[in-house]
């Protein structure tokens, strides 16, 4: 993964806004309305769609993009047709914060962004027979989709990423979402889909992309599928997680894959959310080069002390989520700059930071907290306060380890996390 000595890197966390088009597609194939129908109609207006998300980056001045998963109903569901035997579905357990506060729910159900059509990622498939990979030919056509239209907008505009990624969904999050009939365990159901999911995550990094494993299993099936459970049984499911996310890229250099930690990407109260301390050194065993955690919302703000308090291990990076992907006020470029500075003090050493987001604005299609325009703005802003930690942090290490300092006594000064 590009890293940088003489600047800070803005990247973000996968998906973006998709157009109405697309939604209504994707909302009625998960609905069982209407397949969808990847013929060429299909295939040119997802085109149209990456391109334009692609362009919008740019203009954001993103340094390390992707293709915003337009070609995607959602940032895990999509592998039902990746992957053979999924059928039927189930009703996924609702976040414990969403439920617990009876007022909450009902806001939540009544207003926002998500009124209209969206892919729902509580009703889910379920594994009902043998899981085999289908082969590359969908991710194929993604990478080579991205990359063409990097290239042509290359040759429009004259600028380009630095750096492309693809997101792909962890073994643990798939069998989380979409459980098995047929297998006799969930480890050996987590195992299995590592092995099978393995082909695909080899194909994103074949193309020269960097993957990019997004893995919500991690933190917030806490909340969700362990909500009623010890949390010893939390971090044993975790640790299973982390072992077959170890085997489906154990023939990948760990510079290539950068793992994306998840408290659920919505607004709401979050006070069940695990805290990232009780996980942290579990997700340093991941054989990754960079980790993408949350930082900008107000849960998990605070947490960049862990990292001051349980370093990260020395091959890996930092990618410093500093921009909220659940609220529509734009952070201002200072308030980016402090976070960023903020992430660097805790680790150290600023070319091992990179600027991003928190989670993706899309998650599925239709469903986000954050208006379209909105979301372009809070990417611009990004930059923005990139520049500005850019010229406080580069070339001064006297500053980083004077932050680091202050951060180390705030830490001690509130007894931790």
């Amino acid at each position: 993964m590009l890293s940088s000595s003489d600047r800070f890197l803005t990247t973000h966390a996968g998906s973006l806004p998709r157009p109405a088009s697309l939604i209504s597609v994707y909302a009625g194939a998960a609905a069982g309305t209407r397949p969808v129908c990847e013929d060429a109609t299909f295939e040119a207006e997802v085109e149209t769609a990456t391109a334009e998300c692609v362009r919008r980056q740019l203009l954001a001045r993103v340094d390390i993009g992707n293709d915003g998963e337009q070609g995607r109903e959602s940032f895990v569901t999509y592998v039902r047709g990746r992957l053979s035997g999924y059928a039927g579905g189930w009703q996924r357990p609702v976040m414990r914060d969403i439920t617990a506060y009876p007022s909450f729910l009902a806001w939540r159900m009544g207003v926002g962004i998500n009124a209209g059509p969206q892919v729902s990622l509580l009703y889910t498939p379920v594994a009902e027979s043998a899981v085999r990979y289908l082969g590359s030919s969908a991710v194929d056509r993604e990478c080579q989709r991205l990359l063409r239209v990097v290239d042509e907008q290359r040759r429009i505009g004259g600028t380009s990423f630095r750096e492309c990624f693809l997101t792909a969904a962890s073994p643990g999050i798939v069998a989380a979402a979409m459980p098995s009939r047929v297998h006799a365990s969930y480890d050996e159901y987590v195992q299995d889909l590592a092995v099978q999911l393995s082909g695909e995550y080899r194909s994103i990094v074949g193309h020269g992309l960097t993957l990019q494993l997004d893995c919500p299993d991690l933190a917030m099936e806490r909340h969700t599928s362990f909500a009623d459970r010890p949390l010893a049984d939390f971090l044993a499911f975790v640790e299973s997680n982390i072992a077959a996310i170890n085997v489906a890229v154990a023939a990948l250099d760990p510079a290539s894959v950068r793992l994306h930690v998840c408290w659920g990407n919505y607004e709401g109260p979050h006070d069940f959310d695990v805290p990232l301390e009780a996980i942290v050194e579990r997700i340093y065993e991941a054989k990754v080069g960079a980790l993408v955690l949350s930082m900008a919302n107000p849960r998990h703000a605070h947490e960049a002390s862990v990292l001051a308090r349980h370093p990260l291990p020395g091959a890996m990076s930092l990618v410093a989520g500093v921009i909220d992907t659940t609220t529509n006020y734009v952070e201002h470029p200072e308030v980016v700059a402090e976070r960023i500075e903020k992430a660097v003090a805790a680790v150290g050493d600023p070319r091992r930071v990179l600027a991003g987001t928190d989670c993706g604005f899309d998650t599925a299609a239709g469903m986000r907290d954050v208006a379209e325009d909105v979301v372009w703005l809070k990417l611009a802003a990004l930059a923005d306060g990139a520049e500005l930690a850019t010229r406080r942090l580069f070339g001064n290490s006297g500053e980083v380890a004077a932050a680091r300092r202050g951060l180390a006594t705030s830490s001690r000064a509130v007894g931790g996390a």
